[in-house]
């Protein structure tokens, strides 16, 4: 059994580097994963590299086997694969998908893990978080039959949400992005795409996730009299600027926050973390999600995959981040 691991540290903001990890023996209800994948979740990701979390957010933006604390020395991360080592019977062996930072391997209580169904890749599953973060959205504000929506931003959370509204019967999906190349991924979802000043207007449920002020200004520009606008955007500590003179009051328009942290109310009596998150991981059967992979490094390279990504040098949906040769 491997006693030695390897993980990845935020030792200062801008500057990340790989620790050595020495790995617990695991207790009766714990589980030794040895990673195969991690995904890097760009947006989030960069802020924290970066620095950029507001301490008022520090409680909020921890992640669920974090260690240290921001703004650094942090580990941080939350989109692991791997297969079981070392637990219970009945998991051993198996494909998992773990909320846990980039780390070669590790011990985690067996209820943290959640086995990947067979119809699913391995790579491709580290898009459950993503995915899960749009199912919580979706239902936060769930489009009826034939609605008009608009995605702006087309991150991996905008696309995860494109992704699941294309599935809607009747609903008429565009996604708008600054960037002309995501209208290939547009297509591959099956949604239309177009640029900010081309975009449709009338639109009766807007779902914001460009983390921009001037994104969130036209996500309310776009809208129909009485819509609303699903904000998913993390800004960190930049501020937001929006207008909220023009038809927001006579049209009645909504600014509604979604955020993954909790189970939205809507579903939240009947639902649980995991029930979230397995369906999540059903829902990424679907080969279209693959489109949302658009890069893979090695672990040893992902401090500079990091540093990269957050200086806009290597653009990115997910990146994926592979261990031991795959």
């Amino acid at each position: 059994m491997r006693r030695q691991a390897e993980a990845f540290w935020l030792r200062s903001p801008g500057a990340g580097e790989i620790r050595p990890v020495r790995l617990p023996e695991p207790g009766p209800d714990e589980v030794l994963v040895r990673a195969r994948y991690s995904g890097v979740s760009r947006g989030t990701e960069t802020l924290v590299f970066a620095g950029a979390v507001p301490p008022s957010q520090y409680a909020a933006m921890r992640a669920p086997f974090q260690s240290g604390d921001f703004p650094a020395p942090v580990k941080y991360g939350y989109l692991s694969v791997g297969e079981v080592e070392a637990g219970p019977a009945e998991l051993r062996g198996r494909t998992v998908f773990c909320l846990h930072p980039h780390q070669s391997a590790y011990v985690v209580p067996a209820d943290a893990v959640v086995r990947v169904p067979e119809s699913v890749p391995a790579a491709r599953a580290v898009l459950a978080g993503t995915v899960e973060t749009a199912v919580n959205a979706l239902w936060d504000a769930p489009p009826l039959v034939g609605d008009r929506v608009t995605v702006v931003g087309a991150g991996m959370v905008g696309c995860s949400v494109a992704a699941l509204l294309a599935r809607f019967p009747g609903v008429r999906v565009q996604l708008v992005d600054t960037d002309p190349g995501r209208a290939a991924v547009a297509a591959a979802l099956g949604v239309d795409f177009a640029a900010p000043g081309d975009a449709a207007d009338g639109r009766d449920l807007v779902v914001h996730a460009s983390a921009s002020s001037a994104g969130l200004q036209q996500a309310l520009d776009l809208l129909a009299p009485e819509g609303t606008v699903l904000e998913l955007s993390w800004y960190g500590d930049r501020p937001v600027q929006v207008s909220l003179g023009g038809a927001f009051h006579s049209g009645r328009l909504t600014v509604r926050s979604s955020q993954v942290g909790m189970v939205a109310p809507a579903r939240r009596s009947s639902r649980t973390y995991a029930d979230r998150l397995a369906l999540a991981l059903e829902l990424l059967a679907d080969p279209v999600f693959d489109a949302l992979i658009t890069g893979r490094s090695a672990f040893r390279e992902l401090p500079d995959v990091l540093s990269r990504l957050t200086a806009g040098s290597l653009p990115a949906l997910c990146h994926l981040i592979t261990y031991d040769g795959e």
